[in-house]
């Protein structure tokens, strides 16, 4: 691996992270940082939606309004580069609580999940950013 290389696999490392936060804290312009404009998301293996930036944005505002408590961890990142582009598979675990406050695990509402995100990542001027993320749900508790 050069040095390219590794400054590369980073800043993937860094796209990801950059998810991660913008999804638990709803800072939802971050995602302006992960996607570029003309991304497709594609939630549908979880029951989600297929859609632009902008349309996930706002879908992702709407849908988590009900879950302030959000933690995603990802992790085991695969990177493959080919014809000036990423493949990155990345798994993920996620929990999703109705309080952020302390609730029984048993508590009415708690969502935890997990399994894989897909994403083309192409380097822009900025960076590397996400083309394409499709979401391949494995499992899903809800209490």
């Amino acid at each position: 691996m050069d040095d390219r290389e590794i400054a590369d696999r980073l800043q993937i490392a860094d796209v990801l992270a950059r998810y991660a936060r913008a999804v638990d804290s709803g800072e939802w312009d971050l995602l302006d940082e992960v996607f570029t404009p003309d991304a497709v998301i594609d939630y549908t293996s979880a029951g989600g939606i297929r859609g632009t930036r902008a349309e996930i944005k706002t879908w992702l505002t709407d849908v988590l309004s009900g879950w302030p408590g959000r933690l995603h961890l990802i992790g085991a990142i695969r990177i493959v580069f080919e014809s000036g582009e990423a493949r990155v598979s990345a798994a993920f675990a996620d929990t999703l609580a109705p309080s952020r406050e302390l609730v029984s695990a048993d508590s009415k509402g708690l969502i935890q999940g997990g399994g894989w995100y897909h994403h083309r990542m192409v380097r822009t001027a900025g960076g590397w950013g996400s083309r394409e993320l499709v979401e391949e749900q494995s499992w899903r508790t809800i209490r």
